[in-house]
């Protein structure tokens, strides 16, 4: 295994945790950036190292031009992440993080035959379910604008600033694009357990929809549903790290 480096734009670390025995790998959702993560090491097992991974084109990737694939971002991903794969690793992706993930480790079990010991999934619908909603990347920006006040994901200040828009506007649709271009290949169920976090008030992912992550693993699958919308991962935070942090101490105890 390759040695960590001590500065990766695309990995960060933070609460860094040379002792922990065990890595959490976080994933945001379209539009968001590492930060969402920045609070989690204090809601988690000591032993846990929690690593976000930056996206290109925002916190200390602005400068890297967004990618508008699935398949470039996982690629792009894997080797910057080899180097912390060195201890037993689990993944977290919300929403497009939940894709990214899934993707990820799919590709490191194929290229390098590793895998995370556990997988969490947060409000994405299972990959082979076809896509239900017309695609948002093609819309113009008053357009897609429009549509962000509907989706209650991005702060008012961001919605109202002409300024702050013109920078978001182009790193979510690059986001928008890599969800809905992507299109799912059929391989083998994954060997890790997958457990999968929705909302009960998310307007378009369904509890079947959720549920439908079951086919994706040949190992144990749990379901949890919070009484929040889409993005629960804030509203919810708390609870979610108490089922996160269960999961983890019992891969410690084990």
């Amino acid at each position: 295994m390759t040695t960590r480096p001590s500065f990766n734009s695309w990995v960060i670390c933070p609460q860094p945790n040379p002792q922990a025995n065990l890595r959490l790998f976080c994933f945001a959702y379209a539009g968001g950036s590492a930060a969402i993560f920045r609070t989690w090491p204090n809601n988690l097992p000591s032993n846990v190292e929690v690593c976000a991974v930056e996206y290109p084109g925002r916190g200390r990737q602005i400068k890297s031009a967004p990618l508008t694939r699935l398949e470039p971002l996982v690629e792009a991903i894997a080797p910057v992440l080899l180097p912390y794969l060195d201890k037993p690793f689990a993944f977290f992706g919300h929403s497009m993080g939940g894709l990214v993930s899934f993707e990820l480790t799919r590709l490191l079990r194929f290229q390098y035959n590793l895998a995370p010991f556990h997988l969490f999934i947060s409000a994405r619908r299972a990959p082979q379910l076809p896509p239900i909603k017309p695609p948002l990347h093609i819309l113009s920006d008053h357009d897609l604008q429009n549509e962000l006040h509907s989706l209650n994901g991005t702060p008012k200040a961001v919605l109202e600033s002409e300024e702050l828009m013109q920078i978001f506007l182009p790193i979510l649709r690059a986001d928008f694009a890599v969800l809905e271009t992507y299109i799912y290949n059929p391989k083998q169920p994954l060997e890790c357990p997958i457990s999968v976090f929705g909302g009960l008030q998310d307007q378009d992912i369904s509890h079947e929809a959720l549920q439908a992550w079951r086919e994706q693993t040949i190992a144990a699958f749990s379901l949890h549903e919070f009484n929040g919308d889409h993005f629960f991962i804030h509203s919810h935070q708390e609870l979610l790290l108490k089922l996160i942090y269960q999961e983890l101490q019992m891969r410690n105890g084990s």
